[in-house]
């Protein structure tokens, strides 16, 4: 009895069909929720302009503000942000082995 005849569902090149979608779903998610991110910061810079607009000269001074200040000051809050959040991800990507330190 030979098996040379049977033929699985399951072919190298079915394998490789896969490889190649799975890769493809990733990086599509990765797209979209990127996507959303800029979606999602970008609304919350628009929400911290109207608030900050709305306060009056003295309680932006008390914060050590100027009006002239509020477009810049939120732009270099959000680089520091992108950039911690950045820093956090690229930890959370490559944890740490456990068994390194033992």
């Amino acid at each position: 009895m030979t098996f040379l005849n049977d033929t699985s569902s399951f072919s190298g090149t079915s394998a490789a069909i896969r490889k190649a979608l799975g890769y493809f779903a990733r990086r599509a998610g990765r797209l979209i929720n990127n996507w959303i991110a800029a979606r999602i910061a970008h609304r919350e810079y628009q929400a911290n302009l109207a608030l900050l607009r709305s306060l009056s000269d003295r309680e932006l001074r008390d914060m050590g503000l100027d009006r002239c200040q509020i477009g810049e000051g939120l732009a270099e809050a959000a680089k520091a942000r992108s950039c911690r959040q950045q820093s956090w991800h690229r930890n959370s990507a490559n944890p740490i082995d456990p068994n390194h330190y033992r």
